[in-house]
């Protein structure tokens, strides 16, 4: 990317923006909350290869109306910004036996756990995000508890992260990691190299309909780490590429939105065993082939090992 235009928003401004899933706009859109529990001060960042023009300002200005009467701030991000800017701040995460790390802070891995060096760049997934370290949390939690997977998938898998965390776990199991962007795919292929992991399918694939993912289900794990709006459209598929009894893992969505989400695989016959709150956002582990019992709720569903943290 080598533009940034940045515009204030809102909280609810902000949570629509990432719920939807038919943005038509050539930019990558990125929410902050500018100040912890304010409503009000939130910042949307729109990333683009080339100058935005008057028409790609009055769209993002349209997504954002209480920016209105706001002059949007658009800068030039050479190489070394980019660089500069994904890298900063970015200390190493430890989340169960697992440590994400950057060039910029090398660490060694705690005493039977496992380092993974990955970059902030063009990919989502650094383990930084709530929502990709409640998901390496609940993976190494369905490994201590006992959990064993022979064919595991990454759906939007990023940078790789968590297809490698299920190829740490479980290294007997068949893993593929896909992403509707082949540049996340190229960045995961490097991340591989990077990191000495091995036997992970890589796949370009817009949603679990690919017909080699079909080929190789069904999965006994799915993780799905993407947003509230594409994981409920893809609920019904997901189930379908789902063994009965499969751990399905879903993230990328904000705690307001998981009772749509959650609806979405009661639907398609999932139950939710638990969830992981992370500030904003909740990581759900559901079972896959399991009808939702007769007047089930959802305090019932979220019964286990829920989190907060």
């Amino acid at each position: 990317m080598s533009w940034r235009t940045t515009l204030p928003c809102t909280r609810a401004e902000a949570e629509a923006i990432d719920a939807a899933a038919d943005i038509a706009i050539d930019a990558v859109l990125m929410t902050t909350e500018e100040v912890e529990d304010d409503v009000e001060r939130w910042r949307l960042d729109a990333y683009t290869d080339d100058q935005p023009d008057a028409a790609m300002l009055a769209e993002l200005a349209a997504l954002v109306p209480s920016s209105a009467g706001t002059e949007p701030a658009v800068v030039e991000l050479t190489e070394e910004d980019w660089v500069a800017l994904s890298q900063a701040g970015l200390e190493p995460i430890l989340e169960g036996r697992f440590v994400v790390h950057t060039d910029a802070h090398p660490v060694d891995p705690p005493e039977g756990g496992r380092a993974f060096l990955i970059n902030a760049g063009q990919a989502f997934g650094t383990g930084h995000h709530g929502t990709t370290a409640g998901c390496l949390s609940m993976l190494d939690r369905l490994e201590r508890e006992g959990k064993r997977f022979g064919a595991a998938i990454d759906l939007g898998t990023g940078t790789g992260l968590l297809a490698f965390a299920a190829r740490e776990l479980w290294p007997e199991a068949k893993v593929m990691a896909t992403d509707i962007d082949p540049i996340a795919i190229d960045v995961t292929r490097e991340n591989m190299e990077r990191n000495g992991v091995d036997q992970v399918a890589l796949l370009v694939a817009d949603g679990a309909r690919d017909p080699a993912i079909e080929a190789a289900a069904p999965f006994d794990l799915v993780i799905a780490n993407i947003l509230a709006g594409p994981l409920i459209a893809m609920a019904p598929e997901i189930a379908a590429i789902a063994a009965p009894g499969a751990s399905v893992v879903l993230a990328g969505l904000l705690s307001t939105q998981f009772e749509a989400v959650a609806e979405a695989y009661r639907a398609a016959g999932c139950r939710v065993e638990a969830t992981d709150v992370r500030g904003d956002w909740t990581v759900a582990l559901l079972t896959a082939g399991v009808a939702a019992a007769s007047g089930t709720t959802a305090a019932g569903d979220r019964a286990g090992w829920a989190t907060d943290s």
